[in-house]
């Protein structure tokens, strides 16, 4: 009992003892589930109509996108490419999963068959799909690469896939008719005919500065179409940018150099004077621009018309005799001087037939090449000797042994080309030779039997030689820069942003509405980097940070963290300002007009009673006002003879009178117009039908969440 007793008197701290325990056993649940919706959230990228998009899956197909796309597309192009494409598989297959459409194993093998009817190795010897090699084909690469083998199962789901949205789009369009209810309606639309006089007070007639619009004004209208103006999270900022760029000094030190080759003289820093050869006065030119120069340009062996020289310095380069030197100038990002080194008379223009004999390694080796580079030049040369004596074979040999399919068809000939248009060996033999002359040439592409048909239009070529060097910033420069950087980044976190860099006669440029997936900051492109700071969580407006970009540095502020909601009004003036001046004008119109007719509205007004005839709904343009949709729908609620009141239209104010009403002829059918009709609904399916569906999904978008970008 005294046990009891003790348990009774202790029973509220008991109590408390266990629910404490319970309480604490939640919490534990709590964060482990915390953790574990914190680690869902970053795993997935992306949830549409309940369907998840793992990190990983999709970060597999950006890498192959990525590869496909190659260097000129950037990551976050390639991964708003990839996303599209996810999100409209997962809308599409909840289509198909409930409406259970699906592709049986009947079904894909037509489509394969159809997708593969003239690919060689699935044709037997009649030339006919033989579904049994496709089928050892499959097994073969389940064996022998698994890699093939997974790019193959990606096939068969994209023709799977490709397959379900064909038939998708097509049920719903079986579903889309035109009644002859519709016809009937399509035919008055057109048919129904109306003439009418009007009076326009135009808009413009009341300046805007007399139009007094607030922002109260502005933040109802964004209240009461609320749909139309919802935004994204977002960020403002602004930025001053600080550019390496060689200066007037920086510029001046390379034409000092490039004079000191063109006189022949240079002075080291003592002031000791090492005598070098003139740039004129070379005899290896290409030894000298290359080595001696060590130009940013190396020599090129290519003779040059006048219309393939810059076009400012065309005249006063290829106007120098031969030996003579021009510059220093200032061309394409780098100071230059040019040398004419030989001129001569070379063809505009060049036919010629050709023999291409590849081997392994050139550029237009296929898998069917087997010889090596001593014997395709064996078989190039025996061809050639073949054809020395006997030139008849050429179009024979050009069938047997030539893999230029360019040129195959047409016995090997290249047409009259221009001088320039074939690779450097290939051009210096056609355009160096003379009619007739017969050679083997090795280019990237193999070995060339190539003879000279014919040359036309000899005219005037330079060889040209030049000592360029790229205008880029000194060490100095550079210096300069990183420190004036610096100071500002340190000066503006100090102070104010604006205040410093005015002071310092910096240019601030403001970017605002950045999304959290944007990557271009105008004016200086892709910058990923700055775009995922500025939505950092600890970020703060005010905050500062350095950022290197090619060629300099950016130093950028946070300006405005924008929650994800209603635009803002000073946002939304843009937009809103021009809609409600209307209105307001609108108003002022209709207060100041008391006459009735149209006559005395005209006169009050200081315009005319215009005419318009043959109006119709289908079409509701007014000849004179232009498209005016609410005008003619009135028009048409008006009997003949009567008068409207004052209307709002797009471009002003309007009073109408119907002066003759033609309807629209009976037809004994409607077929044809309802045929219309179901064309005119089906014709947009294809534009509309996915949009629909994606405006109706649930998509939750986790990719900010998920660190992908």
């Amino acid at each position: 009992m005294a046990v009891l007793n003790k348990i009774r008197q202790r029973s509220l701290f008991l109590i408390l003892i266990i629910a404490l325990a319970l309480f604490a056993f939640v919490l534990a649940d709590l964060f482990r589930n915390s953790d574990a919706l914190t680690a869902k959230s970053q795993n997935v990228i992306a949830t549409v109509n309940g369907k998840e998009i793992t990190r990983e899956a999709f970060l597999q197909k950006v890498e192959v996108a990525q590869r496909q796309a190659g260097p000129t597309a950037t990551n976050t192009q390639v991964m708003n490419r990839v996303w599209e494409q996810e999100v409209r598989q997962a809308i599409m297959e909840t289509q198909f999963e409930e409406l259970g459409i699906t592709v049986e194993k009947d079904q894909m093998r037509d489509l394969l068959r159809t997708s593969l009817a003239t690919s060689p190795e699935f044709l037997n010897e009649a030339g006919i799909f033989d579904e049994n090699k496709l089928n050892e084909y499959i097994a073969n690469l389940k064996e022998t690469s698994p890699a093939g083998f997974e790019s193959w199962v990606n096939y068969e789901k994209q023709i799977a896939a490709n397959a379900l949205n064909q038939n998708y789009y097509n049920m719903v369009k079986a579903g889309l008719t035109g009644t002859l209810a519709e016809g009937e309606l399509e035919h008055q639309l057109e048919g129904n005919k109306v003439d009418l006089k009007y009076v326009q007070v135009a808009y413009t007639t009341i300046p805007d500065s007399l139009v007094k619009v607030s922002k109260s004004d502005i933040s109802d209208y964004i209240n009461d179409n609320k749909k139309q103006f919802e935004v994204e999270a977002s960020r403002d900022i602004r930025f001053v940018e600080f550019k390496e760029e060689a200066s007037v000094e920086d510029e001046n030190m390379i034409k000092e150099e490039l004079n000191r080759y063109k006189k022949g003289q240079l002075v080291d820093a003592n002031g000791r004077k090492n005598v070098i050869t003139a740039f004129a006065e070379a005899t290896d030119n290409e030894d000298y621009i290359n080595s001696v120069a060590a130009s940013d340009i190396k020599f090129n062996k290519s003779f040059l018309f006048k219309e393939n020289l810059p076009e400012e310095f065309a005249d006063d380069i290829f106007n120098l005799e031969e030996g003579q030197v021009y510059g220093p100038y200032k061309e394409s990002g780098f100071f230059k001087i040019s040398k004419v080194v030989a001129v001569k008379q070379i063809p505009d223009s060049a036919k010629v037939r050709h023999i291409l004999i590849p081997f392994l390694g050139s550029r237009s080796a296929t898998a069917e090449v087997t010889q090596t580079e001593e014997q395709a030049k064996s078989t190039a040369d025996s061809l050639l000797a073949v054809l020395k004596t006997d030139r008849s074979k050429f179009p024979e040999f050009v069938t047997e042994y030539s893999t230029d399919q360019g040129s195959v068809s047409n016995e090997g000939r290249y047409d009259w080309h221009a001088y320039g248009s074939m690779v450097p060996e290939f051009n210096d033999f056609e355009f160096g030779g003379k009619v007739g002359d017969l050679g083997v040439v090795k280019t990237v592409f193999g070995f060339h039997i190539i003879e000279i048909e014919g040359l036309k239009d000899p005219k005037r070529a330079v060889q040209v030689g030049t000592i360029a060097r790229k205008i880029e910033p000194s060490e100095a420069t550079t210096d300069k820069v990183f420190r004036d950087a610096s100071n500002f980044e340190i000066k503006a976190g100090e102070g104010d942003f604006e205040a410093v860099a005015k002071e310092n006669k910096f240019t601030v440029r403001p970017v605002n509405g950045i999304k959290v997936l944007d990557e271009s900051i105008p004016g200086v492109g892709n910058q990923r980097p700055i775009v995922r700071w500025a939505f950092e969580k600890d970020i703060e407006v005010g905050d500062i940070k350095r950022f290197n970009i090619p060629g300099g540095y950016v130093i950028a502020q946070v300006v405005a963290q924008n929650k994800a909601g209603l635009m803002s009004v000073d946002d939304a003036t843009a937009r809103v300002l021009p809609i409600l001046r209307k209105e307001k004008k609108a108003e002022m119109i209709k207060d100041r007009i008391s006459a009735t007719s149209l006559e005395d509205i005209a006169a009050a007004e200081k315009t005319s009673v215009k005419t318009a005839t043959g109006i119709n709904m289908k079409n509701p343009t007014i000849s004179g006002a232009g498209r005016e949709p609410f005008i003619v729908g009135a028009a048409f609620g008006l009997n003949e003879g009567e008068t409207s009141g004052l209307l709002e239209g797009e471009k002003g104010v309007y009073a109408v009178q119907v002066t003759k009403v033609t309807p629209a002829v009976k037809l004994e059918n409607y077929q044809a117009a309802a045929n219309r009709v179901e064309q005119q609904k089906t014709s947009i399916v294809n534009a509309r039908l996915y949009n629909a569906l994606k405006d109706a999904a649930e998509i939750e978008d986790n990719r900010a969440e998920a660190q992908i970008q």
